[in-house]
């Protein structure tokens, strides 16, 4: 995910150093290989061509355990560059995957070897970061188990989501470009940037309905509405499957299952509904909460949700059903405990998926909070933009197109500042950053390492800069990144 103005340069680029195609990194360390290759998909009774990131063996991604060497050598098995980003790992910045800021993209045919103790756990994923690739469904999960966990009694099941279209992503932005929606959904209030402050923002919101959308305009201008969906999509899945033809995973009776739900989705955010299940909430972006009980829990773009559930006794399926926000369409899996029969259930739902506020996150406790300190340096991001023309931005300290610049060993604030009628997730590259602010009240929130800033609100992240190099810095929704809303935090005398 770079900008466009960059991925014809990318596309395009012979790269020298590619010529060499691996590193000699390893020495007497088991190595896992990963092919990034295209593979054939059935959606909806019709045949996709699609990018993926697997094994030799077949294994979908990496499963690894925290503590050891994070030794991988990735193949391009493409016809074009590619480079792929652990998204949710802390590693050194040159190997972090991003062209044109960590390292350059590698050609067809080039590998690359990465190699760095990978101490952090949690359920995490890769993904490209060239172009539009992501929207092909080039990404896989990342899960690094903790070791002080091996002896729990409970299934793993890993969920990756995600937004398929038939339509080739680079039709999908220029239709977004070129015509505001391009056809696509939404219904747009446009650009809310001259707004003078906060307190604008404030005092425009006051009287808003609770419980609907903290953030909404609803009813705060008149003819101003929210944006909820950039792109109309033909398809959402879950493994890779409709809800019309679930992944249907075996699971018995009284028995724990620990759910590892991704959003690998590019443009849409979910609301995770277990029906009749009640589940705990244990971690967040691969980060533990305080545990949070319930049947529904909301998730943005790039985050994750590790739930805990027990499966009853009684021989019945149960299914995990993810709604899409602001519309009817949904997908999941099934859990089927042996002898369960397995109910039809279809793709569209019979209610409109919830609206994703900040309501939730409110509530959120990290459990391995930062430590306690002042903030060194303060910065303040509008995240400015308007669906006519679809141009969208990020301004820092009032600066468009700034970097944000940082010295080691600083506590950061990032007061982040929406200013637009669409949510933004954002997420920082190289750290995890704890949740200190929303609006005015300051809270010891979740550690995280991507946040959803709904539309017209605010919300502040501290995090120790403890890892130098040059971090990507963006909004997650790929077309928003691609087209501006995406800058770097850069450390003093990094070259």
């Amino acid at each position: 995910m770079i900008p466009l103005s960059r991925r014809r340069f990318m596309a395009g680029a012979a790269g020298a150093a590619l010529a060499a195609a691996v590193r000699p990194a390893f020495s007497g360390v088991d190595v896992t290989r990963l092919q990034v290759a295209t593979r054939q998909l059935e959606v909806n009774g019709k045949a996709a061509t699609v990018f993926e990131i697997r094994q030799p063996g077949g294994v979908h991604g990496l499963f690894t355990e925290a503590g050891s060497d994070f030794a991988v050598r990735l193949e391009n098995d493409l016809a074009e560059p590619t480079l792929v980003h652990w998204h949710g790992l802390t590693p050194p910045w040159r190997q972090d995957g991003v062209p044109d800021i960590s390292q350059d993209a590698l050609n067809p045919g080039a590998s690359y070897d990465y190699r760095f103790v990978n101490n952090r756990a949690g359920t995490h994923w890769m993904h490209s970061h060239v172009g539009l690739q992501e929207q092909e469904l080039l990404a896989a999960p990342l899960i690094v188990r903790d070791p002080a966990e091996r002896g729990l009694d409970e299934q793993e099941v890993v969920i990756l989501l995600h937004d398929f279209s038939f339509k080739p992503a680079d039709e999908i932005m220029a239709g977004l470009k070129g015509e505001g929606h391009g056809g696509e959904s939404g219904t747009g209030m446009g650009d809310m940037s001259s707004m003078s402050s906060m307190g604008d923002m404030s005092s425009m919101m006051s009287g808003m309905a609770k419980g609907t959308m903290e953030s909404a305009a609803q009813g705060a201008m008149p003819g101003m509405e929210m944006d909820i969906n950039d792109v109309e999509y033909d398809a959402y899945l879950a493994n890779d499957r409709t809800l019309d033809d679930p992944e249907v995973v075996a699971v018995e009776g009284n028995g724990q299952v620990r759910l590892r739900i991704i959003n690998g989705a590019t443009s849409t955010n979910f609301t995770i509904d277990l029906g009749e299940l009640q589940g705990e909430l244990i971690a967040v972006d691969g980060n533990p909460v305080r545990p949070v009980r319930g049947s529904r829990f909301p998730i943005g773009i790039a985050q994750r949700a590790d739930i805990r559930l027990v499966i009853p006794a009684g021989g019945r399926a149960y299914p995990v059903l993810v709604l899409r926000e602001g519309a009817m369409e949904r997908t999941g899996i099934i859990l089927r405990p042996k002898g369960a029969g397995v109910a039809k259930l279809a793709s569209m739902g019979t209610e409109t998926g919830p609206v994703l506020d900040l309501g939730f996150e409110r509530g959120l406790r990290a459990l391995a909070p930062i430590s306690e300190r002042p903030a060194d340096r303060r910065v303040a991001l509008d995240l400015t933009g308007k669906m006519t023309g679809y141009a969208w931005g990020l301004a820092v300290d009032g600066e468009d197109g700034a970097k944000i610049p940082v010295k080691r060993g600083e506590r950061v604030e990032m007061v982040m500042r929406n200013r637009t009628m669409m949510s933004h997730p954002m997420h920082l590259h190289g750290h995890h950053f704890q949740v200190v602010g929303i609006g005015g009240q300051r809270l010891d929130g979740a550690l995280r390492d991507t946040v959803l800033v709904p539309p017209m609100t605010q919300v502040t992240v501290a995090f120790d800069a403890d890892n130098a190099g040059r971090w990507a810095f963006h909004c997650h929704n790929l077309y928003h990144a691609a087209v501006g809303m995406f800058t770097t935090v850069e450390y003093e005398n990094v070259a």
